[in-house]
């Protein structure tokens, strides 16, 4: 399901609609942006949760943005650019679709979305659970694939945290196991602290002294990824297993026009839906 509902939030990352919403409040630059409309739901917050919630950026990158971007946009200037941002997106990569079909795929993503806001602990699925409903299927639809994203993110970092496994040694890791590093060099760390990642990674014994994956590290990483599929779970279990197979045949269509404008080698490590 991931693969199915995260390209539809994707789409605020990639496609030059989404940036060119938040450069009309005044967020000119992809990071301020980017900052700005992802940590909105949390209100006009400084760094200190944004690098604990979002996890894998270097303290200082995060500091350039923050608090200073609410001097530019207000948290509900920046939310109303990024969802005015998406939906323009989606309307622009969906437009052979029906409304019908829109509307039914954001009725039951919502139906599983609704699961979240129970979720004790997830704080930016909370966060998003707690917008007010979009006006329109198209709304409606990234807001739910956007809360779900979240509330699955909280999750992994959770997981993450519980492994003892920090920012930077979680993007070695990807790269190790075959994730384009450009991808994921423009988070803030320096070369020294790749490498110092890199080298607590060989003593754990989860790579090499060549930086090749080990098998240990492969069990211990599927760990990691086998407990957040298993605390993303929960919003899942409110849908009937019918309505679970018809949104994900609903959504396979919605998430090949979304990889239309995610690259290949993207930063989420999302690979394209099986249909």
């Amino acid at each position: 399901m991931w693969t199915c509902y995260e390209p539809v939030h994707a789409v605020t990352y990639f496609h030059p609609r989404a940036r060119a919403a938040y450069e009309a409040v005044g967020l000119r630059g992809y990071w301020r942006g980017y900052f700005a409309g992802r940590a909105a739901p949390l209100g006009p917050v400084g760094p200190a949760p944004v690098i604990a919630a979002f996890f894998t950026f270097a303290p200082h990158m995060v500091s350039r943005a923050l608090p200073a971007v609410w001097q530019l946009a207000d948290p509900e200037q920046a939310l109303r650019a990024r969802l005015t941002g998406a939906v323009q997106a989606l309307a622009e990569l969906t437009y052979e679709l029906p409304g019908g079909y829109l509307a039914e795929a954001a009725e039951l993503l919502e139906a599983a979305a609704e699961g979240v806001g129970t979720s004790a602990g997830r704080v930016l699925g909370a966060a998003n659970a707690a917008l007010p409903r979009g006006d329109y299927p198209l709304a409606r639809l990234w807001q739910a694939a956007t809360t779900l994203r979240e509330h699955r993110g909280d999750g992994h970092v959770a997981a993450l945290v519980a492994a003892d496994l920090d920012p930077v040694e979680t993007l070695a890791w990807r790269v190790a196991v075959g994730m384009a590093p450009q991808s994921l060099l423009g988070r803030g760390w320096s070369e020294q602290e790749w490498a110092q990642a890199r080298d607590r990674l060989t003593a754990r014994g989860w790579l090499t002294s060549q930086g090749h994956p080990t098998e240990d590290g492969r069990v211990a990483f599927q760990a990691i990824e086998d407990a957040t599929d298993t605390a993303a779970a929960r919003p899942w279990q409110s849908l009937p297993a019918d309505s679970l197979d018809r949104l994900r045949t609903l959504l396979v269509p919605l998430a090949e026009a979304a990889h239309r404008v995610i690259p290949p080698e993207n930063p989420i490590g999302l690979p394209a839906p099986q249909g």
